[in-house]
């Protein structure tokens, strides 16, 4: 087993060291090729430099991404997730708070044969009010939108198989909804239950605001993984809604005019219809246009419309199988 440990830090100097130190005595014992990839996220404090003491130090596990600037967390994964060279990959923030002696219970499982495994904090160390009950709300929320049922998706304690995340990129604060893209493309998930300690040393780098992030890149996710591949069942959904409505209320005044005699024109039902049938016929145009980007898409970069999870006695056909979703594998 390859494995690449990826841990974004930004302002994190007192816990690396101890950091560093319990993921050696995690990964030691195990019969496997590991590195751990820490990306410094523009830290302000002196991360970086305690950094480049560990890197220096063991450049045979240690390896650094420094950022130029504070990009956030989910562009500092994504960095750790380009640079890292291992078939499996674990996330885990850098303040100690997610325990890296949890790190061999997630491989067991990835070795039972799932392809993403989430750690569940069942028993949380923060602040009740201000982070706990907004991620469980969130959490739940997340789990009836999506359809991917997970208790915890704020716990950056993730393994994954590489295939499964390297598909797509990231952006604001989507890096909470990696196993819902991982999902999208057929992959086992299972959910463990983790350590969770409190902080030690530092400041949460989290508060309300990101809870309000998280709805509106919710919305974001749904949209792609539900309709990214044929938007026009959105679009057109929608207009033909519209245009349904519309033909109604056309049918309601045509009825009044024929039987009881009212005037169309003295109600503004007649306008309203109108422009309601006006926006359902621009809503199917939109999704039109949506799936002649989408082929575009697919076409120009030669993405395939499917995954394949395994081959047998098969060769993989113009290397699809590393673009999107689960890697074919040969097995004779």
């Amino acid at each position: 087993m390859n494995l690449s440990v990826v841990v974004p830090v930004f302002n994190e100097q007192e816990n690396l060291p101890l950091l560093y130190q319990a993921v050696i005595t995690a990964l030691q014992p195990l019969d496997a090729q590991w590195e751990l990839i820490l990306v410094d996220d523009g830290s302000r404090d002196d991360s970086l430099k305690v950094m480049e003491e560990i890197a220096a130090a063991d450049p045979q596990h240690v390896r650094l991404v420094g950022l130029r600037r504070n990009f956030g967390q989910t562009a500092a994964i994504a960095a750790g997730i380009d640079h890292a060279c291992g078939e499996i990959i674990v996330l885990m923030d850098a303040d100690l708070q997610n325990d890296p002696a949890d790190i061999p219970m997630l491989l067991e499982k990835i070795e039972e044969g799932y392809d993403v495994v989430s750690g569940w904090r069942i028993r949380r160390q923060d602040t009740f009010v201000t982070r706990t009950l907004p991620s469980h709300m969130a959490n739940w929320l997340i789990s009836i939108v999506t359809g991917v049922h997970l208790h915890d998706y704020g716990c950056t304690l993730k393994a994954y198989r590489r295939e499964v995340i390297t598909g797509f990129r990231l952006y604001g604060e989507m890096h909470r909804f990696i196993p819902v893209y991982a999902d999208s493309v057929g992959a086992r998930l299972i959910e463990v239950p983790v350590q969770h300690h409190p902080r030690k040393f530092g400041k949460a780098k989290y508060g309300l605001e990101r809870t309000i992030k998280v709805m509106l890149d919710l919305v974001t996710v749904k949209f792609l993984s539900s309709y990214g591949n044929k938007p026009i069942y959105l679009f057109g959904g929608a207009g033909s809604a519209l245009i349904g409505i519309s033909g109604i209320t056309l049918l309601v005044l045509f009825v009044r005019r024929v039987f009881f005699g009212i005037s169309v024109m003295e109600s503004p039902l007649f306008q309203m219809a109108t422009m309601v049938a006006i926006l359902g016929f621009q809503s199917i145009l939109m999704g039109l246009i949506a799936e002649l980007q989408v082929r575009t898409y697919h076409e120009s970069q030669g993405k395939p419309t499917y995954t394949v999870r395994k081959l047998v006695n098969v060769q993989p056909q113009n290397g699809h199988n590393h673009d999107l979703g689960l890697s074919s594998r040969r097995e004779d």
